[in-house]
């Protein structure tokens, strides 16, 4: 969660919302993406989802089976989506998200009963180190 930590910094040190994320693949970090929603001008170019593009290429294959991503914040339905269909084996995430999180906040995506593909997950790992990277942007951005 350290490293996904650092891309989170990376993406505040842009003007982006500091999340970040690292896709881990036989114990090495296999990608790593941090937000890039407005230097893309992307409503999609969330940190996980940069994350997957760059394993999948990477990996040659669009199937990310044995990988775990890890992500600073409790990813959104469209980033669970991605999670899904890439086959990821396991999501850790730092903090919730109360307005957009969708493995356990607003809904539980990866519990649903008909998914084809359901993911391991832990939520809560450095979690406060991760909240506190969004509460210091937005409380510098309202300023």
């Amino acid at each position: 969660m350290g490293e996904a930590i650092k891309e989170a910094e990376k993406a505040s040190l842009i003007g982006e919302v500091p999340i970040g994320a690292v896709i881990v693949y036989k114990d090495k970090i296999f990608s790593r993406a941090h937000n890039k929603r407005i230097s893309k001008n992307s409503s999609i170019a969330h940190a996980e989802i940069e994350a997957v593009q760059k394993a999948a290429k990477k990996h040659g294959d669009w199937r990310l089976d044995d990988m775990t991503l890890y992500v600073t914040c409790e990813p959104c339905l469209m980033c669970c989506g991605a999670v899904i269909h890439s086959r990821i084996k396991k999501v850790i995430y730092g903090c919730r998200e109360p307005k957009m999180g969708a493995v356990e906040s607003l809904c539980r995506a990866f519990d649903m009963d008909k998914m084809h593909h359901k993911p391991e997950y832990i939520g809560g790992v450095m979690q406060k180190e991760c909240s506190e990277l969004l509460t210091k942007f937005f409380k510098k951005l309202r300023k």
